[in-house]
């Protein structure tokens, strides 16, 4: 399984890269993905979005501007917890508000920024930048 990251216009991934990419492999290893993934900062919205969303390519986007990382972060979660739903437990996409799925993404991001931030005790400053 690949991951691939896209910097769209997002100065906090640019100066960031060893934060992000030790919150993707801890990602990885709270709910392992066996496909391939792209993953996009981007800097500004793309289409309906509000803080992110997740195409049905394997591809998440997540917006940066004007956001610190902790909220960065745990939007990156909820999309790729979405992911997972999708392809590996093969979870149907109910609603938005109050559906299953959506509440699960919403627990367990954040669980996962919670036990992030136990493990890497070195960027508790950092997550409020």
């Amino acid at each position: 399984m690949k991951v691939t990251i896209k910097n769209i216009k997002s100065e906090n991934y640019k100066n960031n890269i060893n934060l992000y990419n030790n919150f993707i492999k801890f990602l990885q290893k709270q709910f392992p993905l066996k496909e391939d993934i792209v993953v996009n900062f981007v800097g500004e919205r793309v289409g309906k979005m509000t803080t992110g969303n997740r195409r049905s390519n394997s591809e998440i986007n997540v917006l940066t501007k004007k956001r610190i990382h902790r909220d960065i972060l745990r939007t990156l979660a909820h999309e790729w917890v979405h992911e997972y739903q999708d392809k590996i437990l093969k979870m149907k996409k109910g609603p938005n508000i109050g559906g299953k799925n959506e509440d699960m993404a919403n627990a367990e991001s954040g669980s996962i920024m919670k036990k992030f931030e136990k493990t890497y005790p070195k960027y508790e400053e950092k997550m409020y930048e």
